[in-house]
């Protein structure tokens, strides 16, 4: 693995000399780490195998569910639960201890493309992303049929309730992340290699929406799943591996990665290791800095 250095600000974040550490491999193509406080675990997928692991130092990857709905993108709310995006059943769940939940499934009686990436926000509202990816089935090879005109970011508030839509201009929304004020929402957009910053007012409201940062390099990936570290600088899977941007949008560095990576989240105590799926494998690597 090489370490491109672009500003000397990375070596505060990151030795230069980090080797990804492979903690389990032979998938299929895997998404969506989020590492469990309590449970000392990472819940992440592999998408076409319909498959939702779980690994922990002890056990290793170990089947949490299977199907799992081609569950994509993961988050844990305020009481750590489980969020998944799942892309056959084209719905926003939640795992609890009386079982799975479904957050959302429409948008003014149209069904969703494919849910893909989610977050929480401090408020409790559930924020997702929802291109047309999941729409061709991985075992079928043959297209759903898309209900919905256009690829939406949306947010379901507080405490439940009918989704609300908080922007439908893109190509293909995929990745997002918050600022550790809550005050920026990072969108990436797989189709168009870039990520956009958007403000966030009153109730999640969105404004703004300009480039944040553009990543087409010619290399294999695409721009996908993202993170923040307490310093507000962002970690996003693109084009060759993991991309560093600081806040002002400049880029600090990227991690060469060896396979094409997909997402990425903090984890343990000290939220210093950065987990990623990449294509066949789960990895990690330790930082200098906490992720937010």
């Amino acid at each position: 693995m090489t370490v491109e250095i672009n500003q000397p600000a990375l070596r505060e974040l990151l030795d230069p000399s980090v080797e990804p550490e492979l903690l389990a491999g032979g998938f299929i193509f895997t998404e969506g780490p989020v590492w469990h406080p309590a449970r000392r675990c990472v819940y992440f997928s592999d998408i076409p195998a319909d498959t939702k692991y779980r690994w922990s130092p002890g056990d290793g990857a170990q089947v949490h569910r299977k199907p799992s709905h081609f569950s994509n993108g993961h988050t844990l709310d305020a009481e750590a639960r489980l969020i998944a995006c799942e892309h056959r059943t084209r719905r926003v769940t939640r795992e609890g201890p009386d079982g799975i939940e479904v957050l959302a499934d429409r948008y003014q009686g149209k069904r969703f493309n494919s849910p893909n990436d989610v977050i929480v926000a401090p408020d409790g509202g559930v924020i997702f992303t929802d291109p047309t990816y999941g729409l061709k089935k991985p075992d079928e090879g043959g297209p759903q049929d898309a209900e919905l005109d256009f690829r939406g970011v949306y947010r379901i508030p507080p405490g439940g309730g009918e989704p609300e839509l908080l922007a439908s201009d893109f190509t293909q929304p995929n990745g997002l992340a918050l600022s550790p004020d809550a005050r920026r929402l990072y969108i990436g957009d797989s189709g168009e290699a870039h990520i956009r910053v958007f403000d966030v007012g009153q109730g999640g409201r969105l404004s703004g929406g300009g480039l944040f940062i553009e990543m087409r390099v010619g290399q294999p990936g695409a721009t996908d799943g993202m993170k923040v570290d307490e310093r507000g600088n962002l970690w996003s899977t693109g084009q060759g591996g993991i991309w560093v941007i600081a806040p002002d949008g400049g880029l600090l560095g990227r991690i060469l990665w060896p396979e094409v990576t997909s997402n990425c989240n903090w984890g343990d105590d000290d939220r210093r290791t950065l987990y990623v799926t990449a294509t066949h494998g789960l990895y990690r690597i330790r930082a200098l800095v906490a992720g937010a």
